[in-house]
């Protein structure tokens, strides 16, 4: 699909790339006669990964072609099935939020106190690359700040030196498999 630039007002720009970014891709597009021109354009643009305008995310998310929040849009799995790129959607999803909250338990239950470089260790290579460094950062401490709120871990250590560690009802649980 060639690349439209309205930006300058009675002036389009077109530009055609000199490549075929993903055949199967492709072929969906040519395929499916349920999608309107401007939907092959708009998931063209979330293929190559430009940006498009939220009412455009809207009504791609509305019929069930995209995914994620705005900006950071990923074919849906609809689209992914039928052109073969599932396991890349599943990468650039991500896994689901009761995955890597287990991941940070388990490092904690099986590994004593663990720090912030441990747990960022563990998660910061399964998050989704889509994700920027700063993001993927972001989601860890969103992550144990859920497990803090929930009773599940608490910081034994300093602000800048956490030493993450099971409270409550996960430190019960820790204490039943070294009996059993």
């Amino acid at each position: 699909m060639p690349d439209y630039d309205l930006t300058k007002p009675g002036c389009v720009a077109v530009s055609i790339s000199g490549r075929i970014l993903d055949e199967s891709y492709t072929r969906l597009l040519m395929d499916r006669t349920d999608l309107s021109l401007e939907q092959v354009m708009l998931l063209d643009k979330v293929q190559k990964r430009v940006p498009i305008s939220k009412e455009d995310h809207r009504r791609l998310k509305a019929v069930s072609l995209v995914e994620g929040r705005y900006p950071n849009l990923i074919i849906s799995g609809q689209v992914a099935r039928v052109t073969g790129r599932k396991a890349q959607h599943i990468r650039e999803r991500g896994l689901d939020k009761r995955y890597y909250l287990d991941l940070i338990l388990a490092l904690v239950r099986e590994h004593g106190p663990a720090s912030r470089k441990d747990v960022d260790d563990m998660l910061l290579a399964k998050l989704p690359d889509r994700l920027a460094p700063e993001q993927k950062r972001t989601k860890v401490r969103n992550l144990l700040h859920e497990l803090v709120r929930k009773g599940r871990i608490q910081n034994q250590g300093t602000r800048s030196r956490p030493q993450w560690i099971l409270r409550g009802k996960a430190s019960e649980d820790k204490k039943m498999d070294e009996v059993s």
